[in-house]
């Protein structure tokens, strides 16, 4: 693992010799935030070695490398599930190959629904914990130490500076942001109505099919961690209607705007950390 990693991390440094100090990963439908990348060097998954292919419509499957605010950036445009059938290694392998690039913080964005019914189709809110509901984790086996320990603590694992970065982010556009604990599930399939309301009685605020994988590798990395989930539809039972992933793209095209001000302060923010 750790020499596809250096393999994987030569060949990008060899197209963009850039050190990115921040990492960014863009979820279901919030892709078009590339644009406001500036002076880009866009690198396919598929000419990366080891990385693998994304298959969910709505993630274009491109590293990203320039500046944001002057910050420079490694920005991963689509994400791999492990419901698309790749192993856990393989959906953290990118999250690895950012922190050997050197970022030093990495920013996780997805596509959620929302199981907090004070919470609305198309608000972004902040990751404040995570509830790992997947059965398995990406550190299962052998440990590699030259990546961090055997037992990573998870008592910080969204880092309380960064966190006040996209809050302070959100003052500054003048947007109302709420916080929330999110919640991964393995997926494909949506959440029942039964299961929506489990959720809601363990303490979680909405609900997805990824993000967690990622903060636990970024964690056990040593890399400081914040997260937005943009509540693209709420939860199943809740509206009485059935979900499409159609929704989830329309719904975060309805935000992009906000979505992209918001990452363009916060990044500036974290930047200056």
């Amino acid at each position: 693992m750790y020499e596809k990693l250096k393999t994987a991390s030569k060949h990008i440094k060899s197209i963009c010799p850039v050190t990115p100090k921040i990492g960014v990963i863009l979820g279901s439908g919030l892709g078009d935030f590339v644009k406001k990348i500036e002076n880009p060097t866009v690198i396919p998954y598929s000419e990366i070695p080891n990385f693998g292919k994304t298959t969910v419509e709505g993630h274009e499957g491109r590293l990203i490398i320039g500046k944001v605010n002057g910050v420079d950036v490694a920005v991963m445009q689509g994400r791999l599930h492990s419901y698309e059938g790749h192993p856990m290694e393989n959906v953290v392998f990118p999250v690895r190959v950012l922190a050997t690039l050197g970022i030093e913080s990495l920013v996780l964005t997805n596509a959620a629904g929302g199981i907090n019914t004070n919470f609305r189709p198309g608000d972004l809110v902040l990751i404040d914990d995570h509830i790992n509901m997947m059965g398995t984790n990406p550190l299962i086996g052998p440990n590699i130490s030259e990546l961090g320990p055997r037992f990573p603590d998870m008592t910080m694992a969204y880092t309380a500076d960064l966190k006040e970065c996209i809050l302070g982010a959100a003052k500054d556009i003048g947007y109302d942001m709420k916080k929330g604990v999110y919640v991964a599930l393995q997926g494909p399939t949506y959440e029942t109505p039964a299961e929506i309301r489990m959720l809601r009685v363990l303490g979680g605020d909405m609900v997805g099919m990824s993000t967690v994988p990622e903060t636990i590798a970024a964690s056990h990395l040593g890399l400081k961690v914040c997260g937005i989930s943009c509540i693209t539809n709420m939860g199943a039972g809740i509206e009485n209607k059935k979900l499409h992933h159609d929704e989830v793209k329309e719904q975060a095209n309805m935000v992009m705007e906000t979505f992209c001000n918001l990452l363009i302060k916060s990044i500036a923010r974290i930047g200056k950390k």
